[in-house]
């Protein structure tokens, strides 16, 4: 299952942490085709709508199959406090 998230990665099908409405695979597949997310949505829904049953099977299976997309956490240095003179 690694090297189907890694390909994945590799394409830049992630879901998205932010903007978020289900699982985030139309802001994912938006992100990577340069839409943004509303329009997406709204463009995979009048294509599940005119291939009626999709819907049922291509959403779980690119929910299960795109990675959630990795945010590092950012490191704060620490810096050691002033000696009070």
């Amino acid at each position: 299952m690694e090297t189907v998230y890694g390909s994945m990665r590799q394409y830049g099908l992630v879901r998205p942490t932010h903007g978020r409405v289900l699982g985030g695979v139309v802001a994912g597949l938006g992100r990577r085709f340069g839409i943004d997310p509303w329009p997406a949505r709204l463009l995979f829904a009048l294509i599940l709508l005119a291939i009626p049953g999709t819907q049922i099977l291509i959403y779980p299976v690119l929910w299960i199959l795109m990675p959630a997309e990795t945010v590092a956490t950012p490191v704060t240095p620490i810096v050691p406090e002033a000696p009070i003179a």
